[in-house]
């Protein structure tokens, strides 16, 4: 095939940087030199935090927190799930269509949301509590490992929702139609015939959930880390943020190199419970349709109950109370009092000047990550599916690491490499090309699923057709499987695109002056300032600014997906 070897170096050069970061973060745990010092290797990194009881306590509040983080999120998602899936409740495409907007919402918009709600000090829940019962200390600490993952947890069920449907979606139901039918009341077939049938998938989703929780860093940074409560990533971002010294790269290293072994055995395990998935399936044809489960009255008055407090306890409380702080000079809880005090005094003192900047960077990451990622995606995909390399499943191995590989040490790899590497090449160290490199090369595993999956319904024989008419490999990419890739790139674009505008992990590493300033790290910065009543205006803000996307992503990410299914 004329033109293949294009494609094939297209896609080796995308991949370069995913072994070479995680190269530099390997090499940065045995790194003991400092700037402008001889470089000397040492043990002595992985030696300390082995024998550090501060290291074993971090591991046990970063496993305690993914745990729930995973049992909160299931806890929602698969009653969901199942009521949209397998009963008759009216009103599914609306509790679609709001679960899809939730995985959406920055994450650090609820966590300041809940500090405000259940906060020890400020919480609103807790002062009214103990000036109404009189009680000797507050009874709610959201700034704890249990607060933390029920913040997370509910951020991270409409993921877990998505994922869920999808494997009730699949599920033959057969088995449960013919428990019905010899009496078994819907309680006893959810026992015994549903969830063991949908076990696989529900592993699946919550060792997915769980990998992300192991890295997730906005709730822990935005409630933890003032608390003196480590995971972590927060403690390899303390490492690499000191007060007094010099980062303290050879630890960050050594932690990254110990939590990037923990995710890959984790997503070994996903894939395997993948593999081994079938054994629970009961394959039925394309056009079979189940008998609903008909809740009735009293049902659906229950389900609708559980729906509502769910939606007013994960996004409406977080949004009522961030509101509330923004029209307050200073965080008290709603009374008349303090009703006369509201005013926009927050928002006209917010730096406009710094959220225009954010906006303009915030908006040029919007356009170029997706675009780069889906140009270098679409090359890798085509290796791995359609050329005969005898290496494309190692194409495959590489382009899931970003995945596996917690987003925050790829930034920390990428600042060590702008700084010592690359410092009298490329000049990359704060700039917004850093932040366009990493955020492209962490999207490479979404779009390259997406892609994948979207070319394994493409028939061959089509390009097959053109090659025998003497077309090159370019030319059929852009007349036949660009025109009929165009529904999932769309849907992949738009939801990268949404991924950028919320990105605060890699951004709290990225970003170190004006020129590459996001919009979440404005936020971020006035609440490690101390601002909290002009963070939570500044994200009002920034969530007034990401409706339009959200609705480019409503209308043409559904209509793309709808294309893709037809």
């Amino acid at each position: 095939m004329k033109g293949r070897w294009i494609l094939v170096g297209v896609s080796a050069a995308a991949l370069l940087p995913v072994i070479g970061l995680l190269l530099v973060v390997f090499w940065m745990g045995f790194w003991q030199s400092g700037p402008g010092e001889p470089v000397i290797y040492t043990l002595n990194h992985y030696r300390n935090i082995l024998t550090d009881s501060f290291t074993y306590k971090t591991l046990l509040n970063t496993l305690g927190f993914a745990s729930i983080t995973v049992a909160v999120s299931l806890f929602f998602a698969i009653p969901v799930a199942w009521l949209v899936e397998r009963t008759d409740l009216p009103g599914k495409e609306v509790i679609f269509t709001l679960m899809a907007i939730g995985t959406l919402v920055p994450t650090f918009f609820t966590a300041m949301g809940w500090v405000f709600l259940l906060h020890p000090r400020i919480g609103v829940v807790n002062k009214f509590l103990v000036n109404t019962f009189g009680l000797a200390e507050t009874p709610f600490n959201i700034a704890s490992i249990i607060g933390m993952g029920w913040v997370e947890g509910l951020g991270l069920s409409s993921l877990a929702f998505i994922m869920v449907v999808a494997t009730y979606r699949t599920m033959d139901p057969a088995l449960e139609e013919a428990a019905r039918v010899h009496g078994l009341k819907t309680w006893r077939i959810l026992r015994h015939i549903t969830l063991p049938l949908t076990f696989p998938g529900i592993l699946a989703a919550a060792i997915y959930i769980f990998t992300i929780g192991l890295s997730a860093f906005e709730v822990p940074a935005i409630i933890g880390m003032s608390n003196k409560i480590f995971t972590f990533s927060t403690f390899i971002f303390y490492k690499m943020q000191p007060l007094e010294e010099l980062p303290n790269y050879g630890v960050a290293g050594a932690v990254s190199s110990l939590l990037i072994a923990l995710a890959l055995l984790l997503s070994w395990w996903y894939f395997k419970v993948l593999r081994y998935s079938s054994r629970y399936a009961v394959v039925t044809g394309r056009g079979y349709r189940p008998k609903l489960v008909e809740l009735g009255r009293r049902g659906r008055a229950c389900a609708w109950v559980f729906l509502g407090g769910f939606f007013v306890v994960a996004k409406l409380l977080p949004f009522l109370l961030l509101t509330w702080a923004a029209l307050l000079t200073y965080f008290q809880p709603p009374s008349w009092a303090a009703l006369s005090q509201v005013s926009l005094r927050n928002f006209y003192g917010l730096p406009w000047d710094l959220l225009f900047s954010g906006a303009r960077n915030t908006l040029l990451l919007m356009v170029a990550v997706p675009t780069l990622t889906l140009i270098l995606c679409t090359a890798i995909s085509w290796v791995i599916l359609r050329s005969e390399l005898k290496s494309r499943v190692a194409f495959d191995a590489l382009a899931f690491l970003p995945h596996a590989v917690p987003s925050i040490i790829l930034a920390i790899a990428a600042v060590f490499a702008a700084l010592f590497l690359l410092r009298d090449i490329i000049p990359l160290y704060g700039t917004l090309s850093i932040l366009v490199l990493v955020y492209t090369v962490s999207r490479i595993s979404f779009a390259t699923r997406i892609i994948n999956n979207s070319l394994a319904q493409i028939h061959p024989e089509l390009e097959e057709a053109a090659f025998a008419g003497g077309l090159r490999v370019l030319q059929v990419m852009r007349k036949i499987l660009i025109p009929l890739l165009k529904p999932a790139l769309v849907y992949a674009w738009l939801w990268m695109a949404l991924l950028c505008y919320r990105e605060l992990t890699m951004a709290s590493v990225l970003v170190t002056n004006q020129n590459n300033v996001t919009l979440p790290m404005i936020v971020w910065g006035l609440w490690l300032g101390g601002s909290l009543n002009q963070a939570a205006a500044a994200n009002l803000v920034i969530l007034a600014f990401m409706l339009p996307a959200v609705l480019l992503y409503l209308i043409f990410g559904r209509r793309s997906r709808l294309e893709e299914a037809l």
